[in-house]
């Protein structure tokens, strides 16, 4: 480490000596602003959001993250994490733990169940549960972290089917802020175990590992169906009275693409807006095939890829990016889908709407998701039908001219929304403590903010907005 003094543009100094200290109690690196492997150890998946930590420490296990805590404690502040960085909001000023380094993934096939460290992402259960037979409440991407996806509710290409991963969390391991190691489960610390499960806008420590259950699911009937940009109005037509009688085993969601003129990309797809319907059935081929034909009715495909699939593969039908791109998005949760709804997302994201985005996307919910006990944990997304993610990707040359046009986008779809929000969709440029509180019912959020006061009540976790102690 340079042994001069450092600081984060916009952050707090650190004297060098204090953590050169603090690197002799941990088996991770130190980094500080000025140190060579800085910028490495801080980056993250959302290139748009840059982190500068007033120092960041790579965690190998529990005793580096306990360490850490105790030094912002000792500093004065704030505490933020990191493991893949698809939503993190800036870190100026932090004590930044990264958690990439806890990677193990244990696969209990008997009991049905996984056990992830912090760092863990969702190809990895997928694989290691794969080859048992068994698959996860993954994310739609493989590079999303399993823990702060989870933290956030979790909802799962087949979340309709089985519910939101928070629902099938056992035990969570986690250091709060008095650097104390505990166990939250349903019959040990329960109300902490209550608030983790949703409760990422309130963060009451560092979880360190994670254990969660299985479902016997080796195959789906799942992929994508592509029709070209200008039949975008009849296609969400179609889709949104197609979504109204599906089984819950049926999971589907629909974007409006426009993705660049480059050779990865398929040449039908290349250059221009196409409309991708997505589809993961959980059953058979044969009951699957049925289901979809209506959708297959609609127009001529351009790329009709839903087939019967490995689990394994589950991350094809999304074909999420999978390296860092600096993205500008935005969210929300609507109440229903109607023709009039249908001519808002044509005007503003359609093909002749002159929008800068590359993705405009609702999915389905209900089924398993809507049925959940909702004071089971805190997750909650009572009233809302489908969600809503826009994304545009640019430089910061681009970045004013993305978000205004996705104000616009917003603001034309607002007579549909519910006016709350999905915590895991929840973006950087987003995150305030209005939007979170704006996440949750009154009565979970006010639970939230005393299980707060409770575990953190100096807000050692505030290097994330979201609830402060009550």
């Amino acid at each position: 480490m340079n042994p001069s003094q450092n600081s984060p543009q916009g952050g707090s100094a650190i004297n060098a000596d204090a953590a050169a200290r603090l690197a002799a109690q941990t088996v991770g690196p130190v980094f500080l602003p000025d140190d060579d492997g800085y910028d490495a150890e801080c980056a993250s998946y959302n290139l748009a959001v840059p982190q500068r930590p007033a120092l960041v420490v790579g965690a190998e296990g529990v005793g580096d993250v306990q360490a850490a805590i105790r030094f912002a404690a000792e500093q004065g502040l704030p505490v933020a994490v990191l493991a893949t960085g698809h939503s993190a909001p800036s870190s100026a000023g932090t004590v930044l733990i990264n958690t990439r380094r806890m990677d193990a993934v244990t696969i209990d096939v008997e009991a049905r169940t996984a056990r992830v460290e912090a760092g863990v992402r969702w190809r990895q259960v997928v694989e290691a549960a794969g080859k048992h037979g068994l698959a996860p409440l993954n994310g739609a991407a493989p590079t999303v972290g399993v823990v702060g996806y989870t933290l956030g509710g979790g909802l799962s290409p087949i979340g309709r089917t089985f519910g939101f991963a928070a629902d099938q969390v056992r035990r969570i391991e986690l250091v709060t802020a008095d650097g104390q190691l505990r166990v939250a489960t349903a019959t040990d610390e329960p109300g902490l175990f209550w608030a983790l499960r949703g409760g990422k806008g309130s963060p009451v420590g560092v979880v360190t590992a994670m254990e969660f259950n299985l479902f016997p699911v080796s195959h789906i009937y799942g992929g994508g169906l592509f029709f070209t940009g200008d039949r975008a109005s009849e296609v969400l037509t179609a889709w949104g009275r197609w979504t109204a009688s599906v089984p819950d085993e049926m999971n589907s969601s629909i974007a409006l693409l426009q993705l660049p003129p480059l050779p990865e990309v398929p040449e039908p797809l290349r250059g221009g807006m196409v409309v991708h319907v997505r589809i993961a059935y959980v059953g058979s081929a044969e009951e699957g095939e049925r289901l979809v034909a209506p959708l297959r009715a609609i127009a001529p495909t351009l790329i009709d890829s839903v087939t019967e699939m490995p689990y394994t593969a589950i991350a094809s039908i999304h074909a999420d990016p999978p390296n860092p791109i600096p993205v500008q998005d935005r969210s929300g949760l609507l109440s229903e889908f109607t023709p009039e709804l249908v001519d808002a997302i044509v005007a503003h994201a359609g093909p002749d709407a002159g929008s800068p985005l590359a993705i405009f996307e609702l999915r389905l919910l209900g089924g398993a998701l809507e049925r959940r006990p909702y004071s089971g944990n805190a997750t909650d997304l009572q009233g809302a039908a489908f969600t809503c993610y826009a994304v545009g990707i640019g430089g910061p040359d681009q970045a004013e001219a993305i978000q205004a046009h996705l104000g616009r986008v917003f603001e034309g779809i607002r007579p549909w929304s519910t006016g709350r929000q999905f915590l895991n969709f929840l973006t950087a440029a987003e995150a305030t403590p209005k939007a979170v509180a704006e996440a949750y019912l009154p009565e979970t959020y006010g639970r939230l903010a005393e299980i707060k006061a409770s575990y953190d009540p100096t807000n050692i976790f505030g290097g994330t907005p979201g609830i402060a102690p009550a």
